[in-house]
């Protein structure tokens, strides 16, 4: 008898990871995949490149029943939006050119972070939670918030890309290709500035271990003191019950949850739980096998 699987694809900025999992115990996959993207590789490549190695992965485990997708950027309608990281991938119409691989296979597609939030509230510590918000904390900037029980899209797929918040009155913004917030707090922006300030090239997770130097502290303290502010003034507006925090900066978590927390505390009327998220590693490519077991229905 054959095994019914469902299969789940999450396209990153600089990997695609694809997982296969049985369509009874989703949050266990059978088989993952990770694909790096390569220098000057243009959507449409990274596309075929990753729906060849799915067809390989799930070659042998069974019958296909659904498939997830999480990818950066925001989903609207046919098109994504706001990815400017891999060539072609603005634009591209990721739900159509989907629907043509996989034929009358169930397909559901949301943005990475949603989908790591749906993987919270399946199998994490989001679960039971009817308001709340996942704050990602990565090489971007990103939360998701939840309102009963469910992720809430936001009339054009783009709620909870807290990146755009502006800081201070007059930041370049959205209409000038910037991101205000994210620029200060992701850990992209962590990295060139301390890469500019050191002269030398860091990453965000060896600045949080190199914070003796003056210079890296004011840096990181700007940072956490930015994210905290947009964090309060976030849970101001939703009144959550929790807020779930993963991504790959809670390699830092000692150093940016008592700041967030106190911060929360201080400006926050009813102040949320505050926790780490159950996914750290793979947070979307769980999410993408969340969305296949909805979809699957």
């Amino acid at each position: 008898m054959s095994r019914e699987f469902v299969l789940g694809i999450d396209f990153g900025g600089t990997k695609v990871a694809l997982a296969t999992a049985s369509a009874d115990r989703v949050d266990r996959p059978l088989r993952k995949m990770r694909l790096p993207t390569l220098g000057g590789e243009g959507a449409q490549q990274v596309l075929r490149r990753s729906l060849d190695a799915a067809r390989e992965l799930g070659g042998s485990s069974g019958t296909l029943q659904a498939v997830g997708v999480s990818t950066f950027g925001v989903v609207r309608g046919e098109t994504v939006r706001l990815a400017p990281t891999v060539p072609g991938w603005e634009g591209l119409e990721l739900p159509r050119l989907l629907r043509e691989e996989f034929g009358d296979t169930p397909v559901a597609i949301d943005n990475d972070v949603n989908a790591a939030a749906a993987a919270e509230l399946r199998w994490g510590t989001l679960q039971g939670v009817r308001t709340g918000l996942y704050l990602n904390l990565g090489t971007g900037l990103a939360a998701a918030l939840v309102v009963n029980g469910a992720v809430v899209p936001g009339a054009h797929g783009a709620a909870g890309e807290i990146g755009y918040l502006l800081s201070r009155p007059g930041d370049l913004a959205f209409a000038e290709g910037h991101a205000p917030l994210e620029e200060i707090v992701s850990g992209h922006a962590l990295a060139q500035r301390g890469s500019a300030l050191l002269g030398r090239p860091v990453s965000a997770a060896s600045l949080f271990e190199a914070d003796g130097d003056p210079a890296v502290r004011a840096l990181l303290d700007g940072a956490v003191e930015a994210l905290a502010m947009a964090v309060a003034n976030v849970c101001v507006v939703l009144d959550p019950d929790r807020v779930v925090i993963g991504g790959g900066l809670m390699g830092a978590s000692g150093q940016i949850m008592p700041r967030l927390t106190a911060e929360i505390h201080r400006a926050v009327p009813f102040p949320p739980e505050i926790i780490a998220a159950r996914f750290i590693d793979d947070a979307p490519l769980y999410g993408a096998l969340a969305l296949a077991l909805t979809a699957r229905g």
